[in-house]
């Protein structure tokens, strides 16, 4: 696994091939053959290696009984952290994205793991709200939804422009996104009882 984002990281997945992943790791080519049929195979693997820690820390994060805007912050820290601690990993998810719009293939089973994450999320979203006795405003769907696509902006705001992009301004994002929705939500009149069966 390793071996193969190294390789792709160096030389883009277009140009990447089982052979120099083998080569890199050391092993023989039937050795990855046997495991891997083709390198879509062994990056998608990749990415269920990495989306399986990442909704692990999701779950250890939304069942705790922190309040929702220290959840949503500790989440978005857990993105920043895992960006400075693995850069490539960040540059190679775009790698990935890129190469999905050319390969329809690639592109279904990639929609697919980022689909079950977004699902994962709607999930403990919707269990959170139900526990604090909330009612969403929007579909946990959505937020999940949004949640996503703000750490994905950020994500390559940093890759493009380091700098512009402090550490802090994600978790700040995630909490001012939260707290707007909790206010919506206090905001709008409670839905009217149900008439009494005559």
């Amino acid at each position: 696994m390793r071996s193969a984002a190294y390789v792709a990281a160096q030389r883009g997945l277009e140009r990447a091939s089982l052979d120099a992943v083998a080569e890199h790791a050391g092993f023989t080519k039937g050795a990855v053959y046997a495991n891997f049929k083709s390198k879509e195979d062994l990056f998608l693997a990749m990415l269920d290696a990495r989306f399986a820690e990442r909704l692990e820390e999701l779950d250890r994060i939304l069942s705790s009984e922190e309040d929702p805007d220290v959840q949503a912050r500790a989440a978005a820290a857990g993105v920043i952290a895992a960006i400075e601690s693995e850069p490539e990993w960040q540059r190679l998810f775009f790698e990935f994205t890129v190469y999905a719009a050319r390969n329809e293939g690639f592109r279904v089973e990639l929609a697919a793991r980022s689909r079950a994450m977004r699902e994962r999320l709607a999930e403990r979203l919707a269990a959170r709200a139900a526990r604090l006795g909330i009612e969403p405003v929007l579909p946990p769907e959505q937020v999940a939804t949004m949640t996503f696509a703000m750490a994905h902006g950020v994500a390559l705001e940093r890759l493009l422009d380091p700098e512009a992009v402090p550490d802090g301004l994600l978790p700040e994002m995630m909490a001012v996104f939260f707290s707007g929705l909790r206010a919506r939500a206090a905001a709008e009149p409670a839905p009217a009882p149900p008439e009494a069966s005559r």
